[in-house]
């Protein structure tokens, strides 16, 4: 069987995580305007989480070595 190309764009936004069996992501809204956002918001931001299950489907499909 010939191997599976892995989507970059995909690769670069998303990894596995420590046991392998789901994907973490970075959360949104941490780029910029980041003035007006509260510490605490920005602090809540900056932490992974985990690809909601109706998406990691997807993600999984982009990533075949993942």
């Amino acid at each position: 069987m010939p191997k599976l190309k892995t989507r970059k764009a995909a690769a670069k936004r998303f990894r596995a995580s420590g046991s392998g069996k789901k994907i973490i992501r970075r959360q949104a809204y941490r780029n910029h305007l980041l003035e007006h956002k509260s510490a605490e918001r920005r602090s809540r931001l900056s932490t992974l989480t985990v690809v909601h299950e109706s998406d990691e489907k997807n993600v999984r499909l982009m990533l075949p070595y993942l």
